[in-house]
């Protein structure tokens, strides 16, 4: 059946957990994930597919449906799922993505590796996933495709279906044109992003270096600016800009650069925060922490997000405070989201060998000065976390959004506590009332959470009180995808 929308995103809108021998098709544990907010969607148009991969020892071969039909809370849609052998997935996602162009869209060019990747392998992925999208979409449909690791789609689906929508959404920073262009297969990319009729971003900064490195490599038509918004202008933020590309003109095509940050179920969590479950939970952490102030601090465990930074911070602070031993507790969930890659594993072992030497330093028997976790907690404990900490401290060194920030703002209920923030993450564009901090500096890293510690009572809720309304005026039902409307075969929007 053909699509109004087609979703292309490498992960399944789902996820398969086998029960009684049989698999079963499970809804993503977290609620603020980018697939429930792709799939809300769906519940727009009359039909829609979703295009991803999946394993299979044999793709020519492949033991499931390449195709099935899902009907659930969110609408009918059809899932294509693309079979990648383990050789093809390790190249494309682990080898590609990770190794190559994951250190150069945060920055770190020192970290940047492309003698291992088989440009041919991420050529013939995102072939198939074009050629899938093109088979699901019908005539004008919207073809929505997602994040850095299908960059060549946009291109592909172009030459196939020159009759579609084409919107793209960059989930991650984007870097300036002098990292960019550190990828040799600079001009290829950018070729493909210029086949969409929309290229999306999730703050202005973002949007400015696309458009940077488009025009390092390509003759562009003249850029329309806009003044970005004033609730987009954070002063304290590194990444803060006053004019923002909206379009240009290119090969006698008009491509639209829009800017929408994505937001949290703000409903949905504060239902959870709410909930009786998650006030004894809370309560209960606050009896155990007793007279102590807690400060919370949730990543995954990557290079990008600061971790081992954060905890050379703490162990700083105590260091200069003796008076703080015994008084706070920092809870530091690092989640490992790539097991198989080495840099990853080693960033987790130099956060486990960090935190033991901190708590060896100052820890007693009666009390802990860091609680490491390295697994995943479900939503509804979390929201009880978030709802007892004192202080969130988000400090990555680089990070497109940022959502765990919004999750943290979204559970006070109660219109208290401190966020301590980086001023590298993308949502301190928006979240200006946050205690913004540089990551990179000593100073400003121990000053911020010294601050927040002792921040005065209405302080706390002053600044606690804008940040709810910057959340809530930004829920990710929000969302869009760029300038392009669902259901308006014309909504492909003039540069002029």
């Amino acid at each position: 059946m053909s699509s109004d929308l087609v979703i292309v995103y490498h992960r399944q809108p789902y996820e398969e957990v086998e029960e009684n021998g049989r698999i079963v098709l499970k809804e993503n544990s977290s609620p603020n994930g980018i697939v429930p907010t792709l799939k809300s969607f769906f519940g727009a148009v009359d039909h829609g597919a979703w295009v991803a991969w999946k394993l299979a020892d044999d793709p020519s071969n492949p033991e499931f449906e390449q195709v099935i039909e899902i009907d659930d809370a969110y609408g009918k849609y059809s899932v294509s799922r693309l079979p990648l052998s383990p050789h093809q997935v390790r190249e494309f996602y682990h080898v590609t993505s990770k190794e190559a162009f994951w250190p150069i869209l945060h920055s770190f060019k020192e970290r940047y590796n492309y003698d291992p990747v088989d440009w041919p392998n991420f050529r013939e992925v995102n072939w198939a996933f074009a050629e899938a999208a093109a088979a699901e979409a019908a005539q004008g449909a919207l073809v929505w495709v997602h994040d850095y690791n299908l960059w060549l789609v946009p291109g592909y689906l172009r030459k196939m279906r020159p009759d579609l929508r084409i919107a793209f959404f960059h989930h991650t920073p984007f870097p300036s044109a002098d990292a960019f262009n550190v990828l040799p297969w600079r001009k290829e990319i950018i070729e493909s992003l210029l086949a969409c009729d929309d290229v999306g971003f999730h703050i202005p900064r973002y949007a400015a270096n696309f458009v940077s490195a488009a025009r390092s490599l390509f003759d562009l038509g003249p850029v329309d600016r806009e003044p970005v918004p004033d609730k987009w202008l954070s002063e304290g933020s590194a990444l803060m800009e006053r004019t923002v590309p909206v379009g240009f003109t290119y090969g006698g095509r008009d491509v639209s650069v829009s800017v929408t940050p994505v937001g949290v179920d703000v409903e949905y969590i504060d239902e959870q925060a709410r909930s009786k479950e998650a006030a004894e939970r809370t309560e209960r952490i606050r009896q155990e922490l007793g007279e102590a102030k807690l400060i919370l601090s949730v990543g995954r465990t990557d290079y990008t997000k600061g971790g081992i930074e954060q905890l050379a911070s703490f162990e700083r602070v105590l260091e200069a405070n003796p008076d703080l031993i015994g008084k706070v507790r920092l809870m530091h969930v690092s989640v490992s989201a790539n097991r198989n890659m080495t840099a990853y594993e080693n960033i987790q072992n130099e956060i486990e060998q960090t935190a033991g030497r901190i708590n060896g330093r100052f820890g007693t028997l009666d009390w802990q000065p860091i609680t490491l976790i390295s697994r995943a907690i479900p939503f509804v404990e979390l929201v009880s976390y978030y709802r007892a900490a004192d202080v969130a401290w988000i400090t990555p060194l680089a990070d497109g959004m940022n959502l765990v920030c919004k999750e943290f703002i979204s559970s006070r209920v109660d219109g208290d506590g401190v966020l301590v923030l980086s001023e590298f993450a993308g949502a301190a564009v928006e979240l200006g009332s946050a205690v913004l901090t540089n990551p990179f500096s000593h100073r400003s890293m121990d000053s911020a959470i010294l601050s927040a510690l002792k921040m005065p009572n209405e302080e706390r809720h002053v600044r606690m009180a804008s940040l709810r309304e910057v959340v809530q005026g930004n829920s990710v039902r929000d969302w869009t995808p760029g300038r392009l409307k669902l259901n308006d075969p014309n909504s492909v929007p003039s540069a002029a």
